[in-house]
């Protein structure tokens, strides 16, 4: 049954039109980016320090670009339209209506959104890489921030862990957004409260500021040697945000 479930969400969310559309943007974006990115050779690991794109760092780079994007417009998108727009439109009361355990719907929802964003990211890791090979300036080795110099395989498993850490990052926005679309009464203020409730972060903490800037705060973390940032700060979050989620989801009145 889990499998059918999982099956029938994934149609359903291929199915939305602004699922579509939001790829496609995402996609004109990607091409944009990476157009302007290779013919200024120039990025930037943050707003202090900048430097020259090669064969090497490209990927890490082309997703920093992108980043914010992913964040602020894709997930929260996502998310609303999947955990509000289907309650909104009455579409998810009809899934409900059928002998579907809540806690089993709402991680087959929430691992979809998680696969939208893996899918996003390796696709974008493959521009970044393939033709950072093919366009860039070719070169042996390169420095990332910190002053860290890697080869061929040290720069491709620092890529790897790159976009890794971003990609639990973005879970936990997907984790707080799913919280905010339950409790909004429709897409709209659930995008709006989740762009909030991501800008608002940055006020409470400044140890939350990679909800915001999210691939500047992991070339920080990767330049720091035994960094605990994962286990310290980001699964505790992502842990909490999980337990709230499925409070709320169990205790809301969606067939009412």
């Amino acid at each position: 049954m889990m499998t059918g479930l999982f099956i029938s969400e994934l149609e359903r969310t291929f199915k939305r039109k602004k699922t579509a559309a939001v790829l496609a943007v995402y996609a004109g974006l990607l091409a944009f980016i990476w157009f302007f990115f290779q013919r200024g050779g120039i990025s930037f690991f943050d707003a202090d320090h900048d430097v020259k794109i090669d064969s090497l760092n490209s990927a890490p780079l082309l997703l920093r670009d992108l980043s914010f994007a992913i964040t602020f417009i894709v997930i929260p998108m996502f998310v609303a339209d999947s955990f509000n727009g289907e309650y909104t439109s009455g579409a998810l009361r009809m899934v409900l209506i059928r002998p579907h355990h809540r806690v089993k719907l709402f991680f087959v929802k929430w691992a979809i959104q998680c696969l939208l964003v893996f899918l996003i990211l390796c696709i974008t890791w493959l521009v970044g890489t393939c033709l950072g090979r093919m366009v860039m300036p070719h070169v042996n080795e390169t420095t990332f921030l910190g002053g860290q110099t890697l080869g061929t395989v040290g720069a491709l498993l620092y890529s790897l862990k790159f976009y890794g850490i971003c990609f639990c990052i973005f879970i936990a926005v997907i984790s707080i957004g799913s919280i905010l679309s339950v409790l909004m009464p429709n897409s709209i203020l659930s995008y709006v409260a989740t762009i909030g409730a991501l800008i608002g972060s940055v006020y409470v903490s400044d140890k939350l500021s990679f909800f915001f800037s999210v691939t500047d705060s992991v070339f920080h973390e990767l330049s720091r040697p035994n960094s605990e940032f994962l286990v310290n700060l980001l699964f505790p979050i992502l842990l909490i945000s999980l337990i709230i989620n499925l409070f709320v989801w169990k205790k809301k009145e969606w067939v009412g």
